[in-house]
């Protein structure tokens, strides 16, 4: 069930739905998948199939999945075909194929969280609550996805299962911490992955590998049964090629969960009905500052083409925002500190030699320098809120460059040489470290793409999701279509 050797592309033959059509899902978005399903135009495990067939011959390339669940997705696609044979009501991801971060508990699999130790776990019992929701909507799990190390990572690198690679370039990063997220949905091997983000691990991927991404407000989604990082940072979303997928996922895995003390209690508020209403009315600004700065030009040239579509001529500044990078760094390696530190006493030599350094270094950070992070954190926070009295959307880089070649260990950002893996995330981590929710879209620029985040005020995913689709309808953020494989 677990293993890539198990995978079959092909199935015994079966009584074809009505009206079939081609089995190639090539191309074909979640949407059209599940409405082809519904229809009986296409089954359930047809499109399944097809996905593993995708994975099956792509993957060896990327590096994308750890985990290929074949059987299951089988018995799960040919459940769904039962239910429409018989009349009855599928769910708006019916026959979706989609693929999780390995952080993810997957029953039947130990929960790897992209590390050595882990692997000796008991097999999980039961899923994460989002994939049961993903279920219950009709989407058909493939398999789990590679990441970097206990989502520590913004390289897409992984010590122990190699590193997952980008589909418009596979000498290239894939982003992290979500790399294998990025790289099966750039790469076409599913519509749908869902990721992880702490300080930018969805937007990282996103921007790298060419494809749209929802991190949403903190607490919106449930976290319940995945490997956590950063408690107070922690937030979960889908990745997807483009809007109305992302949305429908969303949608899916909205609700309160008891399982999550920080899941919000808020009342569940669709948003994919509400795409159709663009961008028209909303105000949009330019990040303005430090927003400007430590970028290459294709990130400044990403982020004009988008203010040039949605007329923003504004430009606000988030303030504070590099003491607001290095405070969710102070908390973000402490919490995960103390999160590993039993591991880290009995195992140190079973880490990325990398992670490990990191995490012993937050084991030593001061506590009276935690104490003062959390602080400005609630004061940043009321800052930028203000923003969002006179603004509906920030537009600000996802990330400061295209994706760097594999082993890639520095780059000159404003005349500075600095280690990569330590400053890609230097655009998102001032947004995360408040639970702002931001939509990052891809510009497909040349030689590859590169993300720029929409960011809007808590609960209005809605407002981020709507402009991200208006500009997907304008043709300025597109998926392209891989061309590294």
């Amino acid at each position: 069930m677990n293993s890539r050797s198990r995978m079959k592309p092909s199935r015994p033959a079966s009584t074809p739905p009505e009206n079939v059509m081609s089995a190639n899902t090539d191309g074909l978005s979640a949407q059209q998948i599940a409405q082809a399903v519904t229809d009986r135009k296409l089954s359930a495990l047809d499109a399944a199939e097809a996905a593993l067939a995708r994975i099956a011959k792509h993957d060896r390339v990327l590096n994308s999945f750890t985990d290929v669940t074949a059987d299951r997705a089988r018995a799960t696609a040919k459940a769904i075909d039962a239910k429409i044979a018989a009349g009855e009501k599928v769910g708006p991801l019916a026959g979706v194929p989609f693929a999780v971060k390995n952080l993810f508990d997957v029953k039947g699999l130990a929960t790897r969280a992209g590390s050595k130790i882990n692997r000796d776990l008991a097999p999980s019992s039961r899923d994460a609550t989002l994939i049961e929701r993903m279920e219950a909507a009709g989407a058909v799990l493939v398999g789990a996805l590679n990441m970097g190390e206990y989502a520590y990572d913004f390289t897409g690198e992984n010590v122990h299962d190699g590193p997952s690679r980008n589909p418009h370039d596979p000498s290239r990063m894939s982003g992290g911490s979500s790399g294998g997220s990025g790289s099966a949905v750039g790469g076409a091997l599913v519509p749908i992955a869902l990721g992880s983000d702490t300080n930018g691990s969805i937007r990282v991927p996103s921007s790298f590998c060419g494809v749209f991404g929802l991190k949403p407000t903190y607490g919106r989604l449930s976290r319940a049964r995945t490997f956590p990082f950063v408690a107070g940072l922690d937030h979960l979303g889908p990745l997807a090629r483009n809007v109305g997928d992302l949305a429908l996922a969303y949608d899916a895995m909205q609700g309160q969960d008891a399982d999550d003390a920080a899941c919000t209690t808020r009342p569940v508020e669709p948003v994919t009905s509400l795409l159709a209403n663009g961008a028209d009315g909303l105000r949009a600004a330019v990040a303005g500052g430090y927003f400007q700065k430590n970028v290459f030009p294709e990130a400044l040239e990403a982020v004009s083409r988008i203010a040039k579509a949605l007329d923003a001529t504004m430009t606000v500044e988030l303030p504070e925002a590099a003491r607001a990078r290095a405070a969710a760094y102070v908390i973000t390696t402490t919490e995960g500190a103390s999160l590993h530190l039993d591991r880290l006493r009995k195992q140190p030599n079973d880490f990325d030699p990398a992670v490990r350094d990191r995490l012993i270094a937050g084991a030593m950070v001061p506590a009276p320098l935690v104490d003062r992070a959390q602080k400005f954190r609630r004061w940043y926070r009321a800052q930028v809120l203000e923003l969002f009295k006179s603004v509906d959307v920030i537009i600000a880089p996802a990330t400061p460059c295209i994706a760097p070649k594999l082993g890639q260990v520095n780059f000159v950002l404003d005349g500075v040489e600095l280690p990569v893996r330590a400053n890609i995330g230097i655009h998102t981590q001032p947004i995360s470290f408040i639970g702002l929710p931001v939509v990052a879209v891809p510009v497909p620029l040349q030689p590859m793409p590169i993300g720029v985040q929409i960011i809007a005020a808590p609960w209005r995913e809605d407002i981020a999701l709507r402009v991200a689709h208006a500009l997907e309808r304008m043709g300025v953020a597109a998926a392209p279509t891989p061309r590294g494989l």
